[in-house]
């Protein structure tokens, strides 16, 4: 599975703005993805919780990433729409995200994706997104 994970590495490494919120790459496998982000004072809103746009990126990012998997060499990954529910106020040491890949179309996949706060060993479940994105071919740019 070396060769899922290095896609996942490239749509990772390729984000500036993910790499200076913290959010790194823990695995990937076919049409999966986990990221991990461990969480400080920059990432908290103004009552002390994780702020809502890091669990959106980290859902967002990560299943691009379960997306980029399944996508052929030099194809781009872009997401069109995506939906948030956020279940619980996220406070911890890290988030945890995990993305499946739900339906693998053509020219869009859908994936969902999980987010845990996690606490002293303890995830509690806080966000769960559901994304379409794009299969933009290489030939077609």
């Amino acid at each position: 599975m070396p060769e899922f994970r290095e896609k996942a590495e490239t749509i990772f490494s390729r984000s500036t703005f993910v790499g200076d919120l913290g959010i790194r790459l823990r695995d990937a496998g076919p049409g999966w993805c986990e990221s991990v982000l461990e969480i400080a004072p920059k990432h908290m809103q103004q009552d002390g919780y994780v702020h809502a746009g890091a669990q959106a990126t980290i859902a967002d990012h990560t299943a691009g990433g379960a997306a980029g998997t399944l996508a052929a060499e030099g194809d781009l990954v872009l997401t069109v729409e995506y939906k948030i529910n956020f279940l619980r106020p996220a406070l911890g040491e890290r988030l945890l995200c995990r993305a499946s890949v739900l339906r693998q179309g053509k020219t869009l996949h859908v994936a969902e994706s999980e987010v845990y706060a996690e606490r002293d060993g303890n995830r509690k479940l806080v966000a769960k997104a559901m994304v379409t994105l794009a299969i933009v071919p290489a030939a077609s740019r």
